[in-house]
């Protein structure tokens, strides 16, 4: 119904822009009549990319270390923090960005403005922790005692049967972990609106203000009208399709189908 409805909405404005000039152009300035989400595109691909690869590893590592090394108490206080950070909202996290990490970024860098694609990236890396951490600490804890033993059995230490054998043990829960990590980075649009600057420039570096496809229609769609609105409807529509095209190549890449 929603695919459906966006279609209906944001089809005619594609259409009426062409499809090439729409999906390809490199500007955007909805209130003239122009109309190129391609800096959007990119933009999202490189903003999921790097909180993907911040955040993924550092989210299977805690997991493991709090599914098969951590002590019962140090393992209580990180899993109580873990799901703190689960609790809190996403506007919070673009506060807490904007407040302290952009000037960090700003003053270190030596920059005009620190809300860059840096600070979004850092900000959705740190989103998408406590999604990864709590489904494949589960995931890890489900492997059969059995499996490590006989690991322990034939002479791997705890780190070898860990890595070697609980962790390809638990490997759907996992990549179900980084499936919603990487969903939950590309659907966020508050976050990141407060952090990234949002200028529809190309992600060319890390330090250019830019526009994510979720903020370009958070940001226009209140006074947005005519052509323009119907283009908002078109960014979702393609945002749908991206994320719907990003889950299976997901699913089919790190569940084997």
């Amino acid at each position: 119904f929603i695919c459906i409805y966006l279609i209906v909405a944001g089809l005619p404005a594609v259409l009426e822009i062409g499809i090439t000039d729409f999906l390809f152009g490199t500007e955007w300035a909805g209130k003239q009549g122009q109309f190129g989400i391609l800096p959007f595109i990119l933009t999202s691909v490189a903003g999921t990319a790097g909180a993907v690869l911040v955040g993924v590893p550092v989210g299977i590592l805690t997991a493991m270390f709090l599914a098969k090394v951590a002590p019962p108490k140090a393992a209580r206080v990180i899993r109580t923090a873990v799901e703190l950070l689960a609790g809190i909202p996403s506007i919070v996290y673009g506060l807490v960005g904007m407040i302290v990490l952009v000037p960090a970024i700003q003053r270190t860098f030596q920059l005009a403005s620190g809300a860059t694609l840096l600070a979004a990236i850092v900000v959705l890396a740190v989103m998408i922790l406590p999604s990864i951490i709590n489904v494949a600490e589960t995931a890890l804890q489900a492997v059969p005692r059995e499996y490590e033993e006989a690991s322990l059995a034939l002479g791997a230490t705890h780190i070898e049967t860990i890595f070697r054998i609980s962790l390809p043990a638990a490997r759907s829960g996992v990549a179900t972990a980084v499936v919603l990590g990487v969903g939950r980075a590309i659907g966020e649009a508050m976050a990141v609106m407060m952090v990234a600057g949002n200028s529809p420039n190309m992600p060319d570096s890390l330090f250019r203000s830019v526009t994510f496809l979720t903020t370009a229609i958070a940001k226009e769609m209140s006074y947005a009208g005519g052509l323009q609105r119907q283009a908002l409807f078109s960014i979702a529509l393609v945002l749908f399709v991206f994320i719907m095209i990003i889950n299976v190549v997901l699913n089919v890449v790190l569940k084997g189908g």
